[in-house]
């Protein structure tokens, strides 16, 4: 059961990561700080994977649940 449920954890993964190249996530840093009076920055990162990977999770998600449902 174990080997069913992350192959199929696998396959959508393989799933979203196709659909979905990469993502942002914004953090904020401080630049100056005289007392009362604050500035800060945000900065964007960008987290980017190419579809390829995505692509061979499905194949593996499919493969492994295969070999789990012969046994």
């Amino acid at each position: 059961m174990q080997t069913k449920t992350f192959a199929i954890v696998l396959v959508v993964l393989g799933l979203i990561m196709m659909i979905y190249t990469g993502f942002t996530y914004v953090t904020t840093e401080k630049v100056v700080d005289l007392g009362a009076i604050q500035i800060n920055k945000e900065k964007n990162h960008l987290v980017h994977w190419p579809p390829i990977v995505g692509a061979i999770s499905l194949v593996g998600g499919i493969a492994l649940f295969m070999v789990a449902k012969r046994k």
